[in-house]
């Protein structure tokens, strides 16, 4: 599991940072990828990375500013012309739809695959399989942009291989008995205890991605005790005024959701364009104030996602 951040910026494009879109690349867990939001130019940015937009499997929109979704129409029609035939599946607040199918309309845009829509009309679970689970809740920016939830399903613990093979247990159909924590009768008459052979199952990652959004309760509630939250930092600590007319957040109330939700990482991300290299060193530091596990998020910059020792 890993995010890929495929544009950083807020607002409008820069010649730094693209407009936000991010990947969670879940390659070796489903051979898929999921995206969140979706802002002008995002197809020109997965040309420089190793993401095919026919694996792109679900987009989940925050809100339905441009700089979150003016790249949808493009991607999708350009996932149809490089082969893409699966269904894509589109999460979004009311009017997701209607955005899409116009542009496509008015196009005259045809698609080789079918796109299904899943519109918001309240928060709580919206995605859930024997993998994972994506819930959202409302946040506050003025219209109705959302945050997502992602929890992944504990792992079943390893299979202890070198312990069988001592046993003189050799690899086959047994080992998968073995692995359900069956009791097993060896042809020699031992009965092996499937259950002394697997490890400790793992815990499934969380992970947790806002939209623009005031700080606000429901941010600590989907973070709470997330792997990875990815948070918008609009602004400094000392524009906080400003951040509220605006609907954004600052620096540090994005550390503060951190360190309120017990989070292991915070990447801050949705930076404004007139921040240039020093003051993405300040922003960092500002929040490193609060809650010292924090990463500004860069165009490209890739996160693995491991599983708690």
């Amino acid at each position: 599991m890993e995010l890929e951040f495929l544009g950083t910026g807020a607002g409008v494009p820069a010649k730094h940072r693209n407009v936000t879109s991010i990947a969670l690349k879940l390659l070796d867990e489903r051979n898929a990828v999921w995206l969140f939001d979706c802002g002008e130019g995002t197809q020109m940015q997965i040309l420089h990375t190793t993401i095919r937009p026919r694996k792109i499997e679900k987009i989940f929109l925050t809100h339905l500013h441009g700089d979150h979704i003016f790249g949808l129409p493009g991607l999708i029609s350009s996932r149809s012309f490089q082969g893409g035939t699966e269904p894509l599946e589109i999460y979004g607040p009311t009017g997701t739809e209607e955005f899409i199918r116009t542009a496509l309309k008015i196009s005259r845009t045809r698609l080789s695959y079918p796109l299904k829509f899943i519109e918001i009309d309240q928060e709580g679970i919206l995605f859930k399989d024997k993998q994972f689970e994506v819930s959202c809740k409302k946040l506050d920016h003025g219209i109705d942009s959302y945050g997502y939830r992602v929890v992944e399903a504990d792992h079943q613990g390893e299979l202890k291989v070198e312990e069988l093979s001592a046993l003189g247990i050799q690899p086959g159909p047994i080992y998968g008995q073995i692995k359900r924590g069956d009791t097993v009768t060896l042809p020699d008459g031992r009965e092996v205890d499937g259950r002394q052979f697997v490890g400790q199952p793992k815990k499934g990652r969380i992970v947790t991605i806002l939209g623009d959004t005031r700080y606000h309760s429901h941010s600590v509630e989907l973070a709470r005790d997330a792997d990875v939250l990815v948070h918008e930092s609009t602004f400094k600590k000392d524009e906080e005024k400003m951040a509220r007319t605006y609907y954004h957040s600052t620096t540090q109330q994005a550390a503060k959701v951190a360190k309120e939700a017990q989070v292991k990482q915070l990447i801050l991300t949705h930076i404004s364009a007139r921040y240039l290299a020093k003051d993405v060193l300040d922003l960092r530091a500002e929040a490193e104030e609060i809650f010292p596990q924090v990463r500004v998020a860069k165009d490209f910059y890739v996160l693995p996602i491991h599983f708690e020792e």
